[in-house]
């Protein structure tokens, strides 16, 4: 499978990995262009690659990892999604900590607005309730299998990325549509920062 990121921090690169690692190829993007990534790359390693914002988009699956302040500007001018996937983990923070503010989007959900400003897309919620460390570390333990929630509006969406996250190790949670599933993984929602395990 081809997998684009849109945004290289934290969480990008820890997803990336895991890709990587199971053989998928992987296009990293940012909003500073392919040639600031070559350490990136590098230290991923092959199937890795740096490519522009379009290049990430065009893959299969895409990886929304960038501040909230900054998605507007990250989607915009992308050609119509076209039905591919969107992992969307990003979290309403216009101001992170120590000062942290959560945007105010009335009765939408945080992922009911990713997904307005991508016409076509097939967004999933995931990989936002957990900090980076959990997602860049194995998340097979000795107690059990990392658990990590998603929500989305398309079945068959959701199944690909809960496939994606079994494949690489986590013990995926289905919450159903982005209303009711991503409205408990958002800011605020009872599994925002929760960090359990699933014993196998």
């Amino acid at each position: 499978m081809k997998i684009g990121t849109i945004g290289a921090g934290t969480i990008a690169r820890a997803v990336a990995r895991h890709a990587a690692r199971h053989g998928h190829e992987v296009v990293l993007s940012n909003s500073r262009g392919p040639e600031t990534l070559g350490d990136v790359v590098a230290e991923i390693g092959p199937p890795a690659t740096a490519g522009t914002r379009l290049e990430a988009a065009r893959a299969e699956v895409v990886l929304l990892a960038v501040h909230w302040t900054q998605v507007p500007a990250a989607v915009a001018d992308l050609p119509d999604w076209d039905g591919r996937i969107v992992i969307d983990a990003t979290n309403q923070f216009t101001s992170l900590p120590p000062h942290p503010v959560i945007a105010d989007l009335g009765d939408l959900t945080g992922s009911e607005y990713i997904a307005s400003l991508l016409p076509g897309a097939r967004v999933v919620k995931a990989f936002n309730t957990l900090y980076g460390s959990y997602i860049a570390a194995d998340p097979r333990h000795e107690a059990g299998r990392q658990l990590l929630f998603l929500a989305g509006d398309d079945a068959d969406a959701r199944a690909t990325v809960r496939e994606l996250a079994e494949e690489f190790g986590f013990a995926s949670i289905d919450l159903g549509p982005l209303r009711e599933g991503g409205r408990l993984m958002q800011l605020g929602g009872p599994l925002s920062g929760l960090h359990a395990l699933k014993q196998d």
